[in-house]
């Protein structure tokens, strides 16, 4: 049990959460590349985002693993977007710093989920039962170069538009 939940039922709620997180990622994302202000995806992004590195800590275990590392370093870079959104109002260099806090974030939390997949489908799982596969590195390899073409295109877009 977990918040007086079962240990599945808190697993789905902080996977659904984990997702609105990244598809509302996917569309701040967007907005920025667009140089489009921010929107109503901003606010759900960050909220869903911390709630799903936050929730990631109640999980039961017995040592500090690589997930909750992954989980630290993404609630300190929200932390950080946080306070150049809501502190700086993203003046000048601030803005930049958002932007990159964002796409740190959303990548991180991309990056959790491609290894959860690999981890818990089967058919994924066959391939990369250790995540040090070929399958897995190159899914990882694909999503990390996906997101540094678009993150640039995005921060360097987002950084020369107005509030």
């Amino acid at each position: 049990m977990i918040l007086g939940l079962p240990l599945a039922t808190f697993t789905l709620i902080h996977t659904v959460i984990s997702l609105a997180g990244i598809a509302s990622g996917i569309m701040v994302v967007r907005d920025m590349r667009k140089m489009r202000p921010l929107g109503i995806w901003n606010p759900i992004f960050l909220l869903t985002t911390v709630l799903t590195s936050a929730t990631g800590f109640l999980f039961p275990f017995a040592v500090f693993g690589p997930s909750h590392t992954v989980a630290a370093i993404s609630l300190a870079v929200l932390a950080l977007a946080l306070f150049a959104l809501y502190v700086t109002r993203m003046n000048g260099l601030w803005r930049w710093i958002y932007a990159i806090s964002v796409l740190t974030a959303l990548y991180l939390n991309v990056f959790v989920g491609v290894t959860q997949a690999f981890n818990k489908i089967p058919a994924l799982h066959r391939y990369a039962p250790n995540d040090r596969e070929p399958p897995y590195i190159a899914a990882q390899a694909l999503v990390l170069l996906v997101f540094l073409i678009v993150g640039f295109i995005a921060a360097r877009r987002f950084r020369a538009t107005g509030p």
